[in-house]
């Protein structure tokens, strides 16, 4: 069985970036990760195209949670939800937690094996403690 993937979703290139490597520092190659940060000509935004593709790398069949900085990023990653194929699209959810904290907690959940909405879940409780 598949571990949920984590997709890191932040307005800053180098933040989405640096929140991976933490998460592969924490938890290995035990989680699929895969993040996206900046516009297309390098300053700060998200990219729908570009979201839709770290959902790509991130896949499992276990699902994938997705995780954000910022108001934008949030609506970026719903409209790339949506845009999915309606049998993917059930298995992306978006979780409101802390992009750091919430991605390191998000991927330990993931690498034990939980499922997408424990992932989820876990994410979002401690972001309300």
């Amino acid at each position: 069985m598949s571990n949920v993937g984590i997709v890191i979703v932040s307005h800053s290139a180098k933040i989405a970036e640096g929140v991976a490597d933490m998460v592969h520092q924490m938890v290995g190659n035990a989680v699929p990760v895969a993040y996206t940060g900046g516009n297309a000509d390098g300053g700060l935004g998200t990219d729908v195209g570009a979201i839709i593709n770290a959902i790509d790398r991130a896949w499992s069949d276990a699902g994938v949670v997705i995780l954000v900085d910022l108001g934008g990023a949030e609506t970026n990653s719903e409209m790339a939800i949506e845009m999915l194929e309606a049998d993917r699209r059930n298995k992306v959810l978006l979780c409101d937690a802390p992009l750091v904290e919430g991605s390191i907690i998000a991927a330990a959940e993931a690498s034990g094996g939980a499922v997408i909405e424990q992932v989820k879940s876990m994410a979002e409780e401690m972001h309300r403690q």
